[in-house]
């Protein structure tokens, strides 16, 4: 009876407890900005009164119409021990608590390095890359399994799988990795690319844990290397469990529909609307909040909570997992008043810290006026504080470039233009250039494999300013079909990431003759890369393509000054670097004279990918391969 009893008294008094989920689950003493909101989530949690133990002031305390939440405002400032407690009480009886951590902070994580244009970026999608944990392959709780045959499907690559190749990886000349979306993705189908995040806060279990992901980051900074992170701040899965349950109705932006029900509405993508000053109203709020698609909900920025949520979760991203940075998706999609506003909360946190957006535009006025202190934002007295944009213009002028015949204003001129609205943008040296990347057509694809074109392309992103993205297979020779065969054919498992895989292009070893064309040519140059200031921060110096060729030149301002990220001046040793591009299926030769301005005072130079040396002073002209490109350090 006395044992009965018992049990009653237990089940008695944990029908009350109401905790569920807490987040942050916790946060650090030190930061820059003191004020933590602590979200708790529980049956109608709200109706409980809130103490914090130790005396700990409430700064403030939020309750929504939603009774299953409240949202708890501390200063950590006034929090002097590495935890405290959040009672929740009815009356004088405590139902249910939360002892909340405050961890010590890493030294010198405020002014942690990020990524810039000495970087070369690699985008990984981690299920595509390498499985390195067959346990992990499904998990119970999440629903979609695993199926290497289904090329929508779940194939198992994972965080281990990236571990396992790192040696690849930093061989290869590649510097930070840009894995897509890697936190949970519950939903039904097509949940390998992320982007239908269903749990902020945790590291999907088909990818492995929070701690491999931080072991990831840790054993990257190890080789010199740092993670960055794809943020979606515009929408996320509808099976979020805060979508399932929303704290607010106002949460998510929601459409009547013809008989007055709430919903979805599909984005029309017009994301112009931004920033048109002739703009319906109706069209600008129909790109901004409509839906990304029937499973992704679109965030409302605007509101403070959902403001909040996203800010503190960036930024207890960047010191979990000591982030080198992040690459946000959707950008526009945004409320740009709230992005400003989350953008500049980080940087005021991190101020060496990156953060590149998607601003899919490809008109340069539009990309540039999305990056921190464009002129074009003053049309509107906007600034985005947001660092880096993505170069969307070069982008889709350079396949059209080397595809097209000469004309007025096509074949490689575009490329000529493309850098000629380089004004347009305030930092132009902390722009991402490249070429392709996982939602676009495959680049060798376009060219039917041919390496020729993949070594001009590589040539290009790798000397020209900014910061070279590759995207992972490009360099053995990936292909892939987008417009006939969908995403998948532009995402498929990288040769030898799997046990029983027939070949292994991660070991040089066993590449095919084809593969180690691309390779070595990718590891060749972007090896060199690492150390050249010039190529990082110099100046650039291009001459109009004549013959389907095209002349640039890299050099360091005589003052012999750069400034990085913060402002921070270093000394250059006087480089400078001569780029040609041949697109012509023949050989060219070319008169030097034309360059004089250029190469005044140059004696010779040295063939980057050959080490051939070329005798500037005493010979007039140059002979560049058909269908090639040439690098030469001048002296």
């Amino acid at each position: 009876m006395k044992k009965l009893s018992a049990l009653f008294l237990f089940i008695s008094f944990f029908s009350f407890a109401q905790i569920q989920k807490v987040e942050p689950a916790f946060w650090w003493h030190g930061m820059k900005n003191p004020e933590l909101q602590i979200l708790v989530y529980g049956k109608d949690i709200s109706k409980y009164e809130v103490e914090l133990s130790d005396n700990i002031r409430v700064k403030d305390l939020t309750k929504t119409e939603n009774p299953n939440y409240v949202f708890i405002t501390v200063n950590t400032d006034e929090v002097q021990k590495p935890s405290f407690k959040i009672n929740f009480k009815k009356g004088k009886k405590t139902v249910d608590s939360y002892t909340y951590e405050l961890k010590a902070r890493n030294p010198g994580s405020a002014e942690r390095n990020s990524f810039s244009s000495k970087d070369v970026m690699y985008l990984i999608m981690p299920d595509r890359f390498a499985n390195g944990d067959v346990s992990n392959d499904s998990q119970p709780n999440l629903i979609e399994r695993a199926n290497r045959s289904l090329p929508s499907g779940r194939h198992g690559g994972d965080l281990r799988g990236i571990i396992n190749n790192l040696d690849y990886l930093q061989n290869l000349g590649v510097t930070a990795l840009w894995l897509t979306p890697a936190n949970e993705d519950n939903e039904k189908q097509t949940s390998y690319h992320g982007y239908a995040q269903t749990d902020l806060y945790k590291i999907d279990g088909r990818y492995g844990t929070n701690e491999e992901y931080l072991e990831l980051s840790q054993k990257l900074q190890q080789r010199g290397m740092m993670l960055i992170q794809d943020y979606v701040t515009n929408h996320w899965g509808i099976s979020h469990w805060l979508i399932q349950d929303l704290p607010t109705k106002d949460w998510i932006h929601q459409f009547k529909d013809g008989e007055g029900k709430y919903g979805f509405k599909r984005s029309n993508y017009r994301t112009t609307s931004q920033f048109d000053t002739n703009v319906a109203e109706i069209d600008k709020q129909e790109a901004l909040n409509g839906w990304f698609d029937t499973t992704m909900p679109d965030l409302n920025q605007g509101h403070p909570l959902v403001l909040k949520y996203l800010t503190q979760n960036a930024i207890w991203w960047i010191e979990y997992a000591q982030l080198g940075g992040l690459r946000v998706d959707t950008y526009p999609y945004n409320d740009k008043v709230a992005m400003a506003k989350w953008a500049k909360a980080i940087t005021d946190e991190y101020p060496n810290f990156n953060i590149v957006g998607e601003a899919w535009m490809y008109n340069p006025a539009h990309v540039s006026y999305w990056q921190k202190d464009s002129k074009i934002g003053e049309i509107d007295n906007y600034n985005s504080n947001l660092p880096s944009v993505m170069d969307f213009t070069l982008f889709t002028d350079l396949p059209n470039a080397l595809k097209e015949e000469e004309g007025w204003d096509t074949g490689m001129i575009k490329i000529y233009n493309s850098f000629g609205n380089d004004f347009l943008y305030p930092n132009i040296n902390n722009i991402l250039v490249f070429f392709e990347n996982h939602d676009t057509q495959r680049f060798n694809e376009l060219f039917n494999g041919d390496v020729r074109y993949y070594k001009m392309a590589m040539t290009l992103i790798a000397t020209s300013r900014g910061i070279p993205q590759i995207y992972y297979g490009s360099e053995i020779g990936m292909k892939g079909n987008k417009d006939k065969l969908g995403d998948a054919d532009i995402r498929k498992d990288f040769p030898g990431g799997w046990k029983g895989d027939s070949q292994n292009a991660f070991n040089p070893e066993t590449q095919t003759s084809e593969q180690k064309e691309f390779h070595d040519f990718t590891q060749k140059l972007l090896t060199w890369r690492k150390s050249k200031e010039v190529i990082h921060t110099g100046k650039t110096k291009h001459y109009m393509p004549k013959e389907k060729v095209y002349v640039y030149f890299r050099y360091n301002d005589p003052v012999g000054t750069s400034r990085d990220l913060s402002g921070q001046k270093s000394n250059l040793p006087n480089e400078k670097v001569m780029v040609v591009i041949n697109n012509n299926e023949k050989d060219q030769t070319f008169d030097l004279s034309r360059f004089a301005e250029s190469l005044d005072g140059v004696s010779k130079g040295k063939d980057v990918i050959t080490g051939k040396e070329i005798s500037i002073a005493t010979q007039n002209k140059i002979t560049i391969s058909g269908k090639s490109s040439l690098i030469l350090e001048l002296q």
